[in-house]
């Protein structure tokens, strides 16, 4: 573990649908606001308009610079369905610096040139 010059977060959304989830990580990896997206299925059970709702759902983690959070925001409520998605950032307090190596280099755009 080291620190690293580049802060870096998770930025968690959940989503309804497989294509759904799929289209905000392209979308993410392509506009290089996340190095890496990963999806997996959860159940999530919250109370919406005053009814217990009990719903699958995908949870999708990007890992992103946190400079990038406010574009990476914008992005995902640009194409995602819910009226008020779950968008969250978790700092990373620290990480192999081989493996932030590569986020930095996966996430460079010009700024970085």
């Amino acid at each position: 573990m080291s620190e690293y010059p580049v802060t870096f977060c998770i930025v968690v959304t959940t989503i309804d649908s497989e294509a759904g989830a799929k289209e905000l990580a392209r979308a993410a990896l392509a506009a290089r606001l996340a190095a890496c997206v990963q999806i997996a299925p959860i159940r999530s059970l919250y109370e919406w308009n005053g009814e217990l709702r009990d719903e699958p759902e995908l949870l999708v983690q990007m890992k992103a610079r946190v400079e990038d959070f406010g574009a990476l925001v914008a992005a995902i409520r640009a194409s995602h369905p819910y009226e008020v998605p779950e968008i969250l950032r978790l700092d990373i307090a620290a990480g192999d610096a081989d493996y932030l190596d590569w986020a930095a280099k996966a996430t460079a755009r010009d700024r970085d040139a």
